[in-house]
């Protein structure tokens, strides 16, 4: 929460009100509001704006986040794998269920594994973790190129789920511990960015190349993002909480080392040591208060009161329109689901297609989710994907009864589709787990719900032939997901509260009380910025004493 605040001060104020906020309570006695405009101090006033300052950071970022790559790779690789088997001459055969495994069992074995991650780089490091997340990736490709039936390529597939858990949290954790907070957003960018650009190189190299020649070549965006990671410098953080206090330092020095405080004995690097010190002595103490707080016991109550079962209730019906709406199935699928729907645009050509605009609306996103209400935004994705969704169906019926020429309308559907998924349905859900449970059981409530995730999207997965056989075709499937689509829109509308700019506090209030948003009474719920402007006043009004109520 501290961190929270600390990140909006740095956006909300500007340097010389940052100054005067530490010359106005220099004298204060109360050691939260000085360690906060320390920090924000720190962190603005002498952080440069020019790109060698955070040339280190955005190095690092963007190695530390490499195994991304990889991650896109393996998502869309069953989709060149699962249609090159389908063709004549393929020495081996696999039979619709075994293409569901092929494709859902990377998604299985990513809520346990995602647990032994964090055992690895809480213990043994953020960069170190993804170190060996190279040894199971590549065992599991090398024993795709090599395979010579379907359950081999299966538990080839499995490994590499393993190593994607294992290779990409300690990423995004790494990114989030270095990253200055005027740049932190757009850093974790990198990684969704990543994966779309491995989505694409895949698609890519399964039209030139024969499936397990692109096996072989995926051990290289294995090894690589493992190299790499010898270069740059562990997380300070974590070298801090693990009382390697010297290399914590050369870690600080190398990610700071073209910044110099004007005027200043000390280095940015020496001043950035001593607040993260501040803040893992604070952490510490606060795990010794709360170790009562970690039993079974505890946790269910925590979950039986209405700030925790309605955020899971609801979170988890999002779950289930996210992935019924056919997003992930159309990731997995793409080349199959393309060649059902009778398009005259080549499969693997119209998967890149969809990947490039996946890439691009991706980073386009970032400027779309900080400036526009996220609940709007389910909505309007939504039913935008639901009229896309509706307009395939209806052209791949009329492609299917011959009575249309017009065979790139599913295609250009299916773009307009992915657009209208980038800016709602897709990231909105994940990001609203950090944000709806109350703090005492966010992490647990994060783990389940995102256990619940993995298992919604391997039943979506595993459930696509038989939903297109149940449904009777490709036509009607996409008149499914439209429905879902209609549904998710019609189900955020009524059930998802707003929580754009709103503080974590108020956001758990409000579950006190509610569940339909609906008819809420829409009172204006004030920002993590306004709150601390008016903490500023009236810490001004009070001679610099600090509300207890704040």
């Amino acid at each position: 929460m501290v961190n929270l605040v600390t990140d909006l001060l740095v956006v909300g104020y500007p340097d010389n009100s940052i100054d005067a906020a530490e010359e106005k309570f220099k004298d204060t006695k109360d050691e939260g509001l000085r360690v906060m405009i320390a920090s924000c101090h720190s962190l603005s006033k002498y952080e440069g704006k020019s790109l060698k300052n955070v040339l280190p950071q955005i190095l690092a970022s963007l190695l530390a986040a490499s195994f991304h790559i990889g991650n896109g790779i393996s998502l869309a690789y069953s989709a060149v794998l699962i249609s090159q088997l389908a063709e004549p001459d393929s020495p081996i055969k696999s039979t619709k269920t075994q293409n569901s495994w092929m494709a859902s069992v990377l998604i299985v074995v990513i809520p346990p594994a995602s647990i032994f991650s964090g055992i690895i780089m809480d213990n043994l490091g953020r960069l170190n973790c993804i170190k060996i997340a190279g040894i199971p990736g590549v065992v599991g490709w090398s024993m795709i190129a090599l395979a010579n039936n379907v359950t081999t390529i299966i538990i080839g597939r499995l490994l590499v789920g393993i190593s994607s858990a294992w290779g990409t949290s300690p990423g995004i954790v790494y990114i989030t511990e270095i990253a200055s907070s005027n740049l932190r957003m757009s850093l974790m960018a990198i990684a969704p960015a990543y994966v779309s650009l491995g989505m694409v190189l895949t698609y890519l190299g399964g039209w030139y190349l024969h499936w397990r020649t692109l096996a072989w070549v995926c051990n290289v965006f294995i090894i690589v993002p493992c190299l790499v990671c010898i270069i740059i410098h562990e997380s300070p953080s974590w070298l801090i909480l693990k009382g390697k206090y010297e290399q914590a330092k050369k870690s600080l020095e190398w990610i700071h080392k073209y910044q110099k405080p004007p005027g200043e004995q000390e280095t940015f690097a020496d001043l950035q040591y001593k607040i993260l010190h501040e803040e893992q002595q604070k952490k510490k103490e606060e795990q010794e208060k709360q170790k009562n707080q970690k039993g079974v016991k505890f946790i269910i109550q925590e979950f039986l009161k209405p700030t925790g079962w309605k955020p899971l209730v609801i979170l988890t019906g999002l779950f289930f329109f996210q992935h019924f709406s056919g997003i992930y199935i159309t990731m997995f699928y793409s080349i199959s689901f393309i060649q059902e729907a009778g398009s005259s645009i080549n499969g693997y050509l119209a998967s890149i297609l969809i990947g490039v605009v996946r890439l691009i609306m991706s980073m386009m996103s970032i400027y779309i989710l900080k400036r526009f209400h996220r609940r709007s935004l389910i909505f309007i994705s939504s039913g935008l994907m639901a009229l896309s969704m509706f307009i395939a169906g209806l052209w791949t019926m009329w492609i299917q009864e011959g009575t249309t020429n017009l065979k790139w309308i599913p295609v250009a559907a299916l773009l307009f589709y992915v657009v209208a998924s980038t800016v709602g349905l897709l990231p909105i859900p994940n990001m609203l787990i950090a944000e709806l449970f109350p703090l005492e059981i966010r992490g647990i409530g994060y783990s389940i719900s995102y256990s619940l995730c993995c298992i919604l999207m391997f039943i979506a997965l595993q459930s696509y032939y038989g939903m297109s056989d149940f449904f009777g075709g490709a036509s009607n499937l996409q008149w499914f997901f439209a429905i879902v689509c209609l549904g998710g829109a019609v189900y955020s509308y009524i059930f998802l509260p707003e929580t754009f700019g709103m503080k974590l506090a108020d956001i758990t209030d409000y579950f006190k009380t509610q569940f339909v948003y609906i008819g809420h009474s829409h009172k204006k719920m004030g920002t993590e910025s306004e709150a601390q402007e008016k903490m500023l006043k009236d810490s001004a009004n009070n001679n610099g004493k600090i509300p207890q109520t704040v």
